[in-house]
């Protein structure tokens, strides 16, 4: 299973979460630092997780449609190198 942090941007749907994971990589031929930002869905039966907080979220079977993600643990952000 692979597990993922990020940041919770969404709370608004019953019993789902939106993450949103930003990466960083190296354009192979400009060599610049390239940012991207993926919003993922993630099912969380968790009522405590609010917008803005770091959580962990891990791979799972098809929750539903879009829902492939579920809620571990909430994280510290010093600890995931995000703010």
């Amino acid at each position: 299973m692979k597990a993922i942090a990020g940041k919770v941007v969404s709370t608004k749907m019953k019993n789902t979460i939106i993450v949103e994971v930003a990466r960083q990589r190296v354009h192979p031929l400009y060599k610049k630092i390239m940012k991207k930002t993926i919003r993922l869905k993630a099912h969380c039966e968790d009522e405590s997780v609010k917008e803005g907080n770091m959580v962990e979220i891990i791979s799972t079977r098809p929750i539903s449609k879009e829902k492939f993600f579920k809620f571990v643990r909430k994280v510290d952000p010093d600890s995931v190198g995000m703010t």
